[in-house]
This record gives C-alpha cells, structure tokens and sequence, in this order.
C-alpha cells in the first residue's frame, strides 16, 4: 500500500484478516464487474441469484455436505447472532425450551453487537453494554502456552454435566483464538469437545469468521480436526470476499434446517438483512473459491514454510516467548514490554515500511497469501528491527 507522499506498507494483518491474496487482486476485482454488469442485487426473499446458489453449493460440497444449508448475512457480528438464533430457536421448534443457555469461552472474541457480546470475553468491548447482555457460561480456554488442554476441557465437561440439558450451544475458535491474542490450541481439544457436545445433546458452533478461508492451513480450520464430525454450525466472513464487500455465511445441518421447514410462520428462521446474499459480494466469493480450487491451500503451506524460516532468528531474541505458528498466523510474546506497547509498536513500524498492530504484548503477523522468501525475510527484518527500537526507547 501507498500513502498520500507515495511512503509504501505492507500489509502484515490483511487488514484486521480479510486481504488474503492483497489489495484490489485482479481475478476479485475482475469478478465484481462482471457481476455489476449483470445483477447488482435481488433480495433473497422469494428469490435466488447463480452466485448465491454457486456459493452455498461450493462451500456445502467442502464439508463433505455435512453443512449442506447457508444463511446469509453482512459481517461476522452477524452471522454469530444468526447462529446463537438458529440454535437457540431450533431447540425451541423441537420442544426443548429448556436449551437457552449458551457456553463460550475465556477471552473469546465473537463480534460487537448484542448477542454476540454475550459470548465475547474481552473486557474492553463487553463491559460498557453488560447490563443489556444475556450473561453466558465462560470456562476455561485451551492455551499451548499454558499446557492446560485437560483442565479446559475438564471445565467444560463439568459445565455440560451439571448444566447440559440447559444449554443450546458452545461457541468456539478452533485452533486460534484471534482477539485474545493468538492463542493457540490443539486439533484433539476440539475433538475431544465435538464428542463431549454430541453426548450431551447440544449443539456446537465454529466461529470460522478469523481462521477460515486458508488461514490455518487448510480452508477450513475444521478440516485439521475431524471431517467426519463437522460441527453444527460454522461461520465464515472476513476473508470470503477477499477484502473487498461486506459479506458472511453460517452453514449448519439437515437437522437443523428442518427445525425450521412448517407452514407455520411462527417455527420459520425470520431473520432479515436487506443486503442479504448480495450478487456482487457473492460473485467475488467465488471468485476466492476459485483460487482455492486452483491450490492456494499448496501455495499457502509453502508460504507458511518460508514465514517460518525467516523468523527463525527472531524466535531466538531474548524478549520473545512463546512463538508459535499456525498455517499463515504467526505471533510471539513481548516480555517486559511496557505501557502502551501495541500503540508504539504500530507507529513504529510504519517507519520501517510496515503496517502492523499488536494485541497487547503479542505481535502477530496474519499476511495476505503473497509471501515469497524475500517477502517473508522482509517482514522478519522490519518486525525485528521495530521491535528493538521499541524496547530501547522503553528501556
């Protein structure tokens, strides 16, 4: 990117996750004005367009059509309140009224709007609306830095035994836990949880919106888990489009769905978006499916590869802890970092050609999928050489 006196940054947080392939890629951009060009939008009320249809069948077919039913919407926020509604009401259409309660986890992020901050647990958003929030169940969160897997998934074992027949749903980020910091978890926490939910009858939402679209390695981050075992929902937004509209998708079951199908209007999903299934913003997501039908899940391991190489070095620095990597999100520990690390941090790396922003003392990079070795080393020389200056002048 450029600024206004042609300074040149690179984008090293896909602009909070949604550039995978960098800024106004030609195929994306080349797909939306076919699209203009042909239907700008149609309400999906009564009526359907191709990319809507093309969309929800490519993503049905990823999950092996365990996820074969997509509700549309317009940001993450949303698709998270679809989600806790769709469960929430589907219970209610069986004639489980009991199931209201919903579990997430510790320092889970899950969007700003109402229902969504209910299962968010991070202060700074959620504490000036908690008297409007329904309160749910927070247990612990799995961290590999913590080496406390178990203890997690021993808290949410107790939880669903003393209180399973109450709950609706568990809400999750596999693998990557974006906003607390890139915390990161193993493939048999999740595992272990699926089986534990399916035991107790409730149902279990993956908040794909951060981790999905390639950022872990596969498309899905649920693919490193069990593709037998698919959750009940999964969210996606961010980076579906990439970078270019406002789009989100939930995909859930047969099961679910049909909690739906009455001729009563009553037991029907009536949640409204006017811009719901846009054909321009579907028309740039299957475009970024067909950069994954094209092998950008290969390309995205090599990329993953010459990243960590390149900040092998800087794993070693004295004030780095706990670096880890999962697919294309890289982050590392600051220790001793002082006040207003991220703040300086950012400001300071623009200096070095370098737009970035830490979460408290966790740098992270989650870059677009254009990382060659030269690009890769960099971003590891302009993240070294920024934080250095940033501890000495803390010093």
């Amino acid at each position: 990117m450029f600024d206004t006196q042609g300074r040149r940054y690179f984008d090293a947080n896909s602009s909070w996750w949604v550039n995978l392939f960098g800024h106004a890629h030609p195929d994306v951009n080349a797909a939306i004005k076919a699209q203009l060009d042909t239907l700008p939008h149609v309400m999906l009320a009564g009526c359907t367009h191709e990319p809507a249809v093309r969309l929800a069948e490519r993503l049905s077919v990823r999950t092996g059509g365990s996820l074969g039913h997509v509700f549309f919407a317009s940001d993450g926020a949303s698709a998270v309140e679809i989600a806790l509604k769709q469960s929430f009401h589907s219970w209610r259409n069986q004639g489980q009224t009991l199931r209201r309660e919903f579990v997430c986890l510790k320092n889970g992020y899950h969007g700003e709007t109402i229902g969504a901050l209910a299962v968010t647990d991070v202060a700074i958003f959620r504490d000036a609306y908690d008297p409007l929030l329904m309160h749910a169940h927070i247990v612990e969160s799995p961290d590999s830095r913590l080496n406390n897997e178990d203890a997690a998934f021993s808290a949410l074992r107790s939880l669903l035994d003393e209180r399973g027949e109450h709950i609706a749903a568990v809400i999750v980020e596999p693998l990557v836990q974006g906003a607390a910091g890139m915390v990161m978890h193993s493939p048999e926490y999740l595992r272990k949880v699926r089986a534990l939910t399916r035991q107790h009858g409730v149902h279990l939402i993956a908040d794909e919106i951060a981790v999905g679209c390639g950022r872990t390695g596969t498309f899905f981050a649920w693919e490193q888990v069990d593709t037998a075992q698919w959750p009940d929902f999964v969210t996606l937004s961010k980076g579906i489009t990439g970078g270019t509209l406002p789009l989100s998708l939930v995909l859930t079951t047969e099961a679910v769905y049909r909690a739906f199908w009455s001729d009563d209007v009553s037991r029907g999903f009536l949640h409204s978006h006017s811009y719901t299934g846009n054909a321009l913003a579907c028309a740039a997501a299957n475009a970024v499916l067909d950069r994954f039908d094209a092998g950008q899940i290969q390309a995205n391991r090599v990329q993953a590869s010459a990243l960590s190489e390149a900040f092998a070095v800087l794993s070693e620095h004295p004030r780095v802890k706990n670096f880890r990597q999962r697919g294309m999100i890289l982050a590392f520990d600051v220790t001793d970092a002082g006040d207003r690390f991220s703040e300086r941090f950012h400001l300071a790396a623009r200096r070095h050609e370098l737009l970035i922003r830490p979460i408290g003392s966790t740098v992270y990079l989650m870059p677009p999928y254009v990382i060659d070795q030269a690009a890769a080393d960099f971003l590891a020389h302009a993240v070294g050489v920024t934080l250095n200056e940033v501890l000495h002048h803390a010093a």
